[in-house]
C-alpha cells in the first residue's frame, strides 16, 4: 500500500518511515516546512517531497485520481496541525495514522469522528504504550481482579529538556498542549486504560517545565508528577549520568517497563493495517483528561500529592533577553 508522510522532519517520523517500511509498505509522498529530510534515503529515496503544503496537496489529488492511489496518511506533525491534516485527509479519500496527541480539544475530536462517518474512512492513534508487553500483562492482571479493590498509583516521568524545547513549537502551549499533553498524554491513556476512568482529577502544580496533580480513576488513586527539567531528577540518575527518568510504582512496588519501546511503532501499524488498529474515538479520554490539566486552576500542596512536587522552582526566564541587553 502506498503512503503519504506528513511532518517529514520531526523527531518521531523515523518511527513512522520504519515502521511503513518494515511492514513492506511503500512511502510515495512527504511534506514538511523543514528540508532536513535526508533520513528518506534509508529507506524510500525514491519518494516525492514537498516542502510547500499547496504542491503537496496537489500531488495527492493527481494520485487520488491516477489508477494508484495513496491509501494511508501518517500525520507526525506539530500536535496543533493535527486535527486539520486528519480531516484533510479524510477528505482526500485516504485512512490515517496520527501520532499522539490525535487533537488538543476533546470537542476537537467529536468533530473528526463525525468527518470519518462522513467520508467513510478511518483514523487511528498512536498509543503505543498499550502494546507494551509489561503494560498488557498489568492491564489483564487488573482486569482480573474484583471490583473494589483500588491501587495506590505514583507515576513520574522526567525527560529533560533544554532551552530550545522553549523556543520552539513545544514551549508553546497553544500549539504544544503544554507538558500534560505533549509529554504525558501516552501515559495518561495508558492509566485510563488499565485502571478505568477518572472520576476526579486535581492540578497541584503546572509550570512551563513541569506539572503534577492527583487523580481517583475507578481502580487506583494516582499521584504523578511529569517535568522537562532535569533539575527535578533523582539524585541516582543524575549519578548515572541519566537524562530520563521514568518510574511508575503500584502499591510502593516498582513496576519495570523502561525496556520495549523500540518496535512499537512497527507493532501498531501492524495492527492497524490488520484491522485492529486504535480507533480516534479510544483516544478521547485522554485527549479530555489533559485539557483538563491544562486549564484547570492549580491548588497547591494540598491534599495527596506527589512528592516531587514540593521541590523548588527553575525560576529560569525562558524569554529571550533583548539583542541590546549587556547580558546577552
Amino acid at each position: 500500500m502506498d503512503f503519504a508522510l506528513i511532518g517529514t522532519a520531526g523527531y518521531i517520523a523515523p518511527r513512522h518511515i520504519r515502521a511503513i517500511a518494515d511492514t513492506g509498505n511503500n512511502l510515495r509522498v512527504a511534506y514538511d516546512i523543514a528540508d532536513s529530510v535526508g533520513r528518506l534515503d534509508g529507506a524510500f529515496p525514491e519518494a516525492w517531497f514537498f516542502t510547500r503544503q499547496e504542491e503537496f496537496d496537489c500531488f495527492c489529488r493527481r494520485c487520488m485520481r491516477s489508477d494508484t492511489p495513496l491509501h494511508y496518511t501518517s500525520i507526525c506533525s506539530p500536535n496543533d496541525t493535527h486535527a486539520a491534516f486528519i480531516e484533510n485527509a479524510l477528505h482526500l479519500g485516504t485512512d490515517v495514522i496520527c501520532e499522539k496527541p490525535l487533537a488538543l480539544h476533546a470537542a476537537t475530536v467529536d468533530h473528526l469522528m463525525e468527518a470519518e462517518r462522513i467520508t467513510g474512512h478511518k483514523a487511528y492513534n498512536i498509543l503505543q504504550l498499550r502494546l507494551h508487553p509489561s503494560v498488557a500483562a498489568l492491564k489483564e492482571r487488573i482486569d482480573r481482579e474484583p471490583d473494589g479493590l483500588v491501587h495506590d498509583v505514583d507515576l513520574t516521568y522526567i525527560t529533560s529538556r533544554g532551552r530550545w524545547y522553549h523556543a520552539s513549537w513545544k514551549g508553546d502551549e497553544a500549539r504544544s498542549g503544554g507538558i500534560a499533553t505533549n509529554i504525558g498524554v501516552h501515559f495518561y491513556d495508558m492509566l485510563q486504560w488499565v485502571f478505568g476512568p477518572v472520576r476526579r482529577s486535581v492540578v497541584h502544580l503546572r509550570t512551563p517545565d513541569r506539572v503534577a496533580g492527583y487523580l481517583e480513576l475507578k481502580k487506583a488513586r494516582v499521584r504523578y508528577f511529569l517535568s522537562i527539567s532535569a533539575r527535578t531528577l533523582p539524585a541516582e540518575a543524575t549519578a548515572a549520568g541519566m537524562r530520563t527518568w521514568r518510574l511508575l510504582e503500584i502499591d510502593g512496588e516498582r513496576f519495570e517497563f523502561s525496556d520495549g519501546f523500540t518496535d512499537l511503532h512497527t507493532e501498531s501499524y501492524r495492527r492497524i493495517l490488520s484491522g485492529h488498529g486504535f480507533r480516534i474515538s479510544e483516544a478521547r479520554p485522554a485527549v479530555d483528561l489533559v485539557e483538563r490539566i491544562r486549564t484547570a486552576h492549580p491548588e497547591g500542596l494540598r491534599g495527596d500529592w506527589h512528592p516531587l512536587a514540593s521541590l523548588p522552582a527553575d525560576n529560569i526566564d525562558f524569554r529571550y533577553p533583548d539583542c541590546t541587553h549587556e547580558a546577552f
